[in-house]
């Protein structure tokens, strides 16, 4: 590299292992349609910049277009430094500098900010990715946060069905994805602490990317699995549990892969062996006996209901479900049921250990 990049890229290429450098800094090339690695190390050359077509081109099956913009447009807000080449010399989320493109100073720190960042250097992503447009707001709102999100989860499940790695689910058998991304922003944004008036700045984003860390895992699937960035000792993470024995053809599933990419990690160690259907209303009728038999000495289940009114809700047992006259298990505050709950299906998982 020598003097040739700015001391801020350099920091930043700091943080990869030798032998991952010239993969971060070949990605501008590649992207450009260069291919390899050869001069990697070069500055952007005059006139040469990743614009959204490029971007798009490389990304377009992997990612919402929306998202793709996102991510474009965060790039873009990226200060390299004072030794930046031309192309990559427009100002902090400016217009003109998201018309010239991305030089390849920007890519390199968004790549070190994205993959190996800390929630500190994340935020100010998070920020530009949030703003609507080229907009160069120092603040966004808790709902253009959620809207980052939805299009970023979006973009994570692309990539897993995409990628071929559903672990035995089957979407087109489960319910409406589109509506667990939803739930699953919401969810991931109940952590965000907005100000007095609603908004979030830098060191609010900050707090809340350190707390929920699958902001970041979803980031730097995307970032990876997007631009084909494959860095040594980063395997690609397993967001989903396997599922096995389940007869789909017969079968319409309550969940939905944004919540089972929520649920997975919640539930205790020891359950992420593969789960096996046990018991559904579907197919085995609506009989209690035949729902206790199926469940009794299984091991760990997760109970799904869905009520009358289309609202989807459930529990985790931790232990075996056996007929006793008195409660096993851990203690747990049980809330009060309401009145007008309507069971019209459940389903257990088993997690077998």
């Amino acid at each position: 590299m020598g003097n040739t990049e700015s001391v801020v890229v350099q920091k930043r290429l700091a943080r990869f292992r030798p032998e991952e450098r010239p993969v971060v800094e070949g990605v501008f090339g590649r992207l450009q349609g260069g291919g390899g690695l050869s001069g990697a190390s070069e500055k952007t050359p005059p006139g040469k910049s990743l614009t959204l077509e490029l971007l798009r081109a490389s990304m377009c099956s992997l990612a919402p277009d929306s998202m793709i913009g996102r991510l474009h447009r965060c790039m873009c807000s990226i200060d390299p430094g004072p030794t930046a080449a031309p192309a990559a010399s427009g100002k902090t989320g400016g217009v003109s500098a998201a018309a010239s493109g991305v030089g390849r100073e920007q890519l390199v720190i968004f790549l070190a900010d994205a993959l190996r960042g800390t929630a500190e250097e994340r935020a100010p992503l998070v920020m530009a990715m949030s703003r609507s447009g080229a907009q160069a707001a120092t603040v966004v709102t808790r709902e253009q946060v959620v809207e980052f999100l939805q299009d970023l989860i979006s973009a994570v499940v692309q990539i897993l069905v995409h990628r071929g790695r559903l672990q035995g689910w089957k979407p087109e058998r489960m319910g409406d994805c589109s509506t667990g991304v939803k739930l699953l922003a919401e969810q991931m944004c109940s952590e965000l602490k907005p100000g007095d008036e609603g908004c979030c700045d830098t060191s609010c984003l900050e707090d809340w990317i350190f707390r929920v860390p699958h902001v970041s895992l979803y980031l730097e699937m995307l970032v990876a699995e997007g631009l084909n960035v494959s860095l040594s000792g980063r395997p690609a993470p397993t967001l989903l549990p396997p599922c096995r024995e389940t007869p789909w053809t017969e079968l319409r599933c309550l969940l939905h892969l944004p919540t089972l990419m929520f649920l997975a990690p919640q539930l205790p160690d020891g359950c992420g062996a593969p789960w096996r259907l046990v018991f559904s209303t579907q197919l085995h009728g609506e009989s209690f006996s035949r729902m206790v038999s199926g469940l009794t000495k299984r091991g760990p289940t997760l109970l799904l209901v869905k009520d009358s009114q289309g609202n989807v809700f459930g529990g985790f047992a931790s232990h075996s479900w056996e007929v006793k006259p008195q409660f096993q298990g851990e203690r747990r505050e049980r809330p009060a049921p309401p009145d007008d709950i309507t069971e019209t299906d459940l389903c257990h998982y088993k997690s077998s250990k």
